[in-house]
């Protein structure tokens, strides 16, 4: 039970204040700012707007089904699991859409949300996690300020923080003093964002956004601008195999009831559900203006992978909040075993069964450009 304790401990710290940042900094390198800007409100309904409907979805069909089953789970707590399984997994949606070479539109589209849902998505978890577990009784004034102290102060530092590195990789031309100065964004930058408690993640996609589309051309010396590429990518698959790693090995230290089967069984399909009404509801809106790829709510739908930021944060869950006493389960078990399973099947089922859409959609687009 200690060992098990521990490694959660370390993987909620090497995550949530360690790579992170590492991560969602990479990822906004890659994107295209003229992308981005073709596809912005799209991308602004689905990283908030389906987000939060996503949330409060799942938070409240859990509670209910919970009721239905005798459950004792109260209804903050579903919201919780609703806000931290809500949020795509950046790291293993990129690596989807760039090895498959998905359609623009799509990729684009899937880049940007799964990039900015990460940072608002644990805004809103923050926002939750204050209510339920906070020493203070919350009020919606205190609340709405958390959650805009977050989120738009986390987007205004990101553009300062890149802003800053920018000028001062232009006023170097030694490539390896270059590519060590984005160092500096992940880490002293994502640690000031804490202190000075705004969205780190935020302002880590708006940082990696400016460097990768501002500073690239304008402020890197040639040779570090070919590099930057490779060296982030190295960086990004070191990380990510020592995060699958430490997850294995928390959850082969984990013992799981028979309650825990049952909720792990509802949450995949209900996660699904969730995600599908988000993304329909949200073209319904789209399409009103533009012209889509059919395919497009399918593959938004089945390839929102989850990954180590819901488990980071569902490890976050502080532990002994006892919520079936006569088996000795509390809250962060049951969020943990659900979200697991949820990532588990994202990843192996969902990762691995994505290709066959993507494909129909390249051939859509081939049909009628």
């Amino acid at each position: 039970m200690q060992l098990n304790s521990l490694l959660i401990s370390i993987l909620k710290a090497f995550y949530l204040k360690g790579i992170l940042g590492f991560l969602l900094f990479a990822g906004g390198l890659g994107i295209k700012l003229p992308n981005l800007e073709d596809q912005k409100w799209e991308i602004t309904v689905l990283a908030l707007g389906a987000t939060l409907f996503s949330t409060f979805f799942i938070g409240g069909a859990l509670w209910g089904i919970c009721q239905l089953l005798g459950f004792q789970f109260d209804l903050i707590y579903c919201l919780i699991f609703g806000s931290l399984i809500s949020p795509t997994d950046p790291i293993a949606v990129l690596a989807i859409v760039k090895k498959l070479d998905a359609p623009r539109r799509i990729s684009t589209q899937i880049e940007g949300e799964s990039l900015f849902n990460d940072g608002f998505g644990l805004v809103i978890f923050v926002t939750l996690f204050t209510i339920a577990f906070g020493n203070e009784a919350p009020t919606v004034l205190g609340v709405g300020q958390l959650f805009l102290q977050e989120a738009i102060g986390g987007i205004a530092y990101g553009f300062i923080l890149g802003l800053l590195f920018h000028y001062l990789i232009s006023s170097t031309n030694d490539h390896s003093m270059e590519l060590l100065l984005t160092l500096g964004i992940p880490t002293a930058g994502y640690v000031f964002a804490d202190v000075i408690h705004v969205s780190g993640p935020l302002a880590m996609v708006v940082s990696g956004i400016m460097i990768g589309n501002w500073t690239r051309y304008i402020g890197f010396s040639k040779e570090s601008e070919e590099h930057l590429d490779h060296f982030w990518e190295l960086v990004d698959e070191f990380l990510n195999g020592v995060l699958f790693l430490l997850i294995g090995m928390t959850m082969l230290q984990f013992s799981f009831h028979q309650e825990d089967w049952v909720l792990m069984v509802i949450a995949i399909p209900l996660v699904l559900l969730s995600r599908y009404l988000s993304v329909k509801l949200s073209y319904l809106g789209f399409q009103k203006y533009r012209d889509y790829n059919p395919h497009s709510v399918k593959i938004l739908t089945w390839g929102g992978l989850r990954g180590g930021l819901a488990l980071a944060m569902a490890m976050a869950i502080p532990a002994g909040v006892i919520v079936i006493p006569e088996k000795n389960i509390d809250v962060r078990e049951i969020i943990l075993v659900m979200t697991y399973a949820v990532v588990v099947f994202s990843i192996l089922i969902q990762g691995s069964t994505i290709t066959t859409l993507i494909h129909k959609a390249k051939e859509w687009e081939a049909q009628n450009k």
